[in-house]
């Protein structure tokens, strides 16, 4: 049975070629070569100020205020969740990216048999790529980055959308200082302990990333907890973060427990400690 907390959930489905002459024992950069390489050590530079001067990220469904709630009596749920294991699936492709003009040109490295790519970023849909063996590169486009945004990426093995049909979720990639796309959890690392309150749902079906509602399958908002980060919650077990929840806002997590054990959670005050992946 839902519990009110559930109710207030969606599934949206909805990234220097110069010339050098040597004169007098010393390497002398022509005019053209110079200019090359001032080109190039500016790039860097645009980016850097670029990427300083984008937008705080909003959150994914910025029309939504959740109401005050305060922490509750809490019964222990019946099992610990452990953390979930998806090393079986096909491995996670992998993304390269920067920003320029405004926008994140994502590069989607393809991996074997996959029909099809998603990329999100802070758990919103940016691009969805069908893919049928074609040569040249798998690209989208972010028209509105945010700073120190967290992209993932899934292939996809057949077009059911299933959960089944999913490979492995990637680990988060950060929109860092320099403009780039780069693995790594961010303002994140492993070891972060972060306060946050703590609620539960039971809802069954497909999550936002796409995997199955399943113990130990966590909604956080993501420009706080990247989806594909594993952490620890005291009195529940391992989480894997790959759901959204309207309510699941700023320091927020929605843990998933079955039937009226998620009632039976209530409302808690935790503190969750960033992990490494297990697996």
């Amino acid at each position: 049975m839902p519990t009110a907390l559930s109710a207030a959930r969606v599934r949206p489905w909805q990234a220097a070629v110069g010339t050098a002459a040597i004169a007098f024992g010393a390497l002398v950069l022509t005019p053209i070569a110079a200019a090359h390489a001032a080109s190039a050590s500016a790039a860097p530079d645009a980016r850097r100020h670029a990427a300083a001067a984008l937008p705080s990220c909003p959150f994914w469904d910025a029309g939504v205020t959740p109401p005050s709630r305060s922490v509750s009596p809490w019964t222990p749920p019946s099992q610990t969740a452990p953390a979930v294991d998806f090393s079986s699936r096909p491995a996670a492709p992998t993304l390269t990216g920067s920003l320029s003009s405004g926008t994140v040109t994502i590069t989607v490295h393809p991996v074997p048999n996959a029909v099809a790519y998603r990329v999100w970023r802070d758990g919103v849909a940016v691009g969805y790529i069908s893919y049928w063996g074609q040569t040249g590169p798998l690209t989208v486009t972010d028209t509105s980055p945010c700073q120190g945004a967290y992209y993932d990426v899934v292939a996809m093995y057949d077009t059911s959308e299933s959960d089944a049909s999913h490979g492995q979720l990637s680990a988060p990639y950060w929109l860092g200082g320099d403009g780039t796309l780069a693995t790594g959890s961010g303002d994140v690392p492993v070891g972060t302990q972060i306060p946050v309150m703590v609620t539960a749902y039971n809802d069954v079906g497909q999550t936002s990333s796409g995997l199955n509602a399943q113990l130990g399958v966590c909604a956080t908002d993501p420009r706080v907890i990247p989806w594909g980060t594993y952490f620890t919650v005291p009195g529940y077990g391992t989480c894997y973060a790959a759901d959204l929840g309207a309510w699941v806002q700023s320091d927020t997590v929605d843990v998933w427990l079955p039937g009226v054990q998620a009632g039976n959670w209530g409302v808690q005050d935790r503190t969750v400690t960033v992990i490494a992946n297990p697996y």
